[in-house]
């Protein structure tokens, strides 16, 4: 029996005697899985300002912009993060854009609702209405921001309207059965809660035919009091069907599985061949595996059997695989989906045939410059694709970057990996004192003190530092630190002294990267790597002007020829008059 949906009813009714007019636009988008599963079902609502001839424009925008955008945000943002950072890329286009235009604007009142397991996200900008029918409760859930003008109701804090926008947020649980109503201003003064209770209530199975009641009850109020009634919609949501709870913690997925138990070469695990024990640490377990049924070599990483189910890496490790898989990108390794549901907890990735930066090092020692900044210009791509994901590897160092036989770079080992914006700084420390700070880890983690992608940018520098000279780049290694004094024992020893072909600039490129105080490194990884890509591409052009083609040397030497023909042409004519 498969697992429950979140499923949804809705309805929408709108009077208007010409819809295209109609200054207002709802929406419901209930995705398939598995992208239900990570955004959620989304219903909003949207309504333009008064007296302005750009209104239905504006409303339908806001609506469809917003869900496009908000589906299109990453797996691993969090709902509040996505939807939030849609709003606020959407307001400033907008404001943006009225700026531009003399007639009409595109301010607009706006509220979404995002429904994700048992859980129910409002975000909120002006005066739109939205309100929840639990039982025989009937409660509001919106504020309103509006704000009184020659007798007109303006909205305030609307999307458009200022450069900047303040967005109220409300997180809270759902039930099943509970009903949300979606409405604009236009309805206040028009039907009592108690009305709108029953008027829903009525027939519930039928959402559309309660939305026309409403409308109708509306109407007929609005006339008979001399309001204006062309300008009415209404919205209802139901939830039919919740699923279990869920977590924003993707840790849920596989919880409940068992850890695997000891496994040497020759045995199997759920269709799976151990061809190879690759690694055993107090942590983890790394084997090279066979699927029996296809054929394939893979890799295959699981926790420590000894480990404690409340040990901080066992939590850690539930994320490993939901964080990498995310990640797209030739230098970074590969994770592989099973071909059969898991018993056990463990994941799979591509297995790379090649040999560790350190090994390949060691087999190398005459390598030139060129290919020494090739790999670490790979490396850095490696860890650039890491941090557009919002992700901090934490152990980059030579051992965990592999070298196929082609010479790509492969950055491996998501031990330490984690969200930029995930565990909290305690939790942090604790997952790298267990898995093992390295020479290559930035000062920071030894000190305790806060850590981010230039801790990241520290390590990748040591590493291509030491892959230019053979040592590190301080006397006193960092993991070896024990207070903030011990930062003024750490001396940059300079690279091009200990191997001169490395250029100057290169050299001062890696001192900025490597500087103790992490306040000081570059700013963006990127503008590290434009530096160490510099040299690079000298050290390219120069292949192409020793070894120019003959033809184009035989084209040289014959212009020369007749530019030195024409000049003694020239001395004898002047030598003969």
């Amino acid at each position: 029996m498969s697992p429950a949906q979140l499923s949804l009813s809705f309805g929408q009714a709108f009077v208007a005697p010409d819809r295209r007019r109609h200054r207002s636009s709802m929406s419901v988008c209930l995705p398939e899985p598995p992208q239900l599963n990570a955004k959620g079902a989304c219903a909003l609502i949207s309504d333009a300002t008064q007296r302005n001839s750009m209104a239905k424009q504006a409303g339908d925008l806001s609506v469809r912009s917003f869900l496009s955008d908000y589906y299109s945000t990453p797996d691993h943002w969090d709902i509040k993060t996505s939807a939030t950072r849609v709003l606020l890329a959407l307001n400033a286009w907008t404001y943006s854009q009225s700026r531009q235009v003399t007639d009409g604007s595109y301010v607009t009142s706006l509220s979404a609702l995002v429904l994700r397991g048992t859980e129910g996200h409002l975000f909120h900008m002006g005066d739109t209405l939205v309100f929840r029918l639990r039982g025989a409760e009937f409660e509001q859930l919106t504020r309103d921001h509006v704000t009184d003008l020659g007798g007109y109701r303006y909205p305030s804090r609307a999307l458009g309207m200022d450069n900047s926008i303040d967005i109220d947020y409300v997180r809270f649980p759902v039930k099943q059965g509970d009903l949300f109503l979606f409405t604009t201003q236009a309805v206040l003064g028009t039907l009592m809660p108690s009305e709108y209770v029953q008027l829903i209530r009525q027939d519930a199975s039928d959402l559309h035919a309660a939305c026309d009641r409403l409308a109708e009850a509306a109407v007929e109020r609005a006339q008979s009091r001399g309001y204006g009634a062309d300008q009415f919609c209404f919205q209802l949501l139901r939830i039919d069907e919740l699923p279990e709870e869920q977590s924003d913690n993707p840790a849920k997925v596989y919880g409940e599985l068992p850890i695997p138990p000891e496994l040497s070469p020759g045995d199997r695990l759920e269709g799976l061949e151990v061809q190879a024990v690759l690694s055993r640490t107090a942590q983890s377990r790394v084997y090279r595996v066979s699927d029996l049924q296809s054929g394939r070599v893979m890799v295959m990483k699981a926790p420590s059997p000894e480990l404690s189910l409340r040990n901080i890496y066992l939590e850690h490790f539930l994320l490993q695989q939901w964080v990498v898989e995310r990640v797209k990108s030739p230098f970074v390794a590969r994770i592989m989906e099973p071909s059969r549901p898991r018993r056990y907890l463990y994941y799979l990735m591509d297995h790379v045939e090649g040999e560790t930066l350190a090994d390949w090092a060691r087999r190398h020692p005459q390598a030139s410059l060129a290919q020494r900044l090739d790999i670490a210009n790979q490396l850095g791509k490696a860890v650039q694709a890491l941090h557009h994901r919002e992700l901090l590897h934490q152990l980059i160092h030579p051992g965990n970057v592999l070298i196929d036989p082609h010479g790509k770079v492969v950055l491996t080992d998501f031990s330490a990996c984690r969200r930029r914006d995930g565990a909290g700084l305690k939790d942090a420390h604790e997952l790298l004192r267990q898995v093992g700070l390295t020479e290559h880890s930035a000062p920071e983690y030894a000190l305790g003190d806060g850590i981010g992608r230039r801790s990241d940018q520290y390590s990748y520098a040591s590493t291509v530092y030491w892959l230019l000279t053979g040592e590190l780049p301080y006397v006193v290694p960092p993991n070896r630190l024990l207070r903030h004094t011990d930062l003024e024992q750490l001396a940059y020893r300079s690279a091009r002294q200990r191997n001169p072909e490395v250029p100057q600039a290169l050299d001062e490129a890696l001192r900025r990267a490597l500087d103790p105080q992490r306040a000081l490194r570059y700013r963006r990884m990127s503008e590290f790597l434009r530096e160490l890509r510099q040299p690079l591409a000298t050290l390219h052009r120069e292949p192409e002007v020793l070894g120019t083609p003959r033809r184009s040397r035989d084209a040289g030497q014959f212009w020369q020829g007749v530019a030195a023909i024409l000049l003694l042409l020239l001395v004898l004519s002047w030598l003969l008059r």
